[in-house]
């Protein structure tokens, strides 16, 4: 298992964090996620077998969220 911790801008409360851990908790391969509108990051353990950590990036730009690397 691999652990990623991503930053995010845009998340501004309890309905952002959600939409993220749903969409990167969709995606097959994903253990765990966790995501802090306070901290502005998201924390992802993914099975690097079956997930890359562009999906998980991919996912959450698509709920409209800047990732920063």
């Amino acid at each position: 298992m691999t652990k990623l911790k991503l930053k995010v801008n845009g998340m501004t409360c309890a309905h952002c964090e959600n939409a993220v851990v749903q969409a990167v908790s969709a995606l097959a391969g994903v253990k765990s996620v966790k995501a802090s509108a306070k901290k502005g990051a998201a924390r992802v353990v993914f099975d690097e077998g079956k997930l890359a950590e562009e999906d998980i990036v991919r996912a959450i730009r698509a709920q409209e969220y800047e990732v920063v690397r």
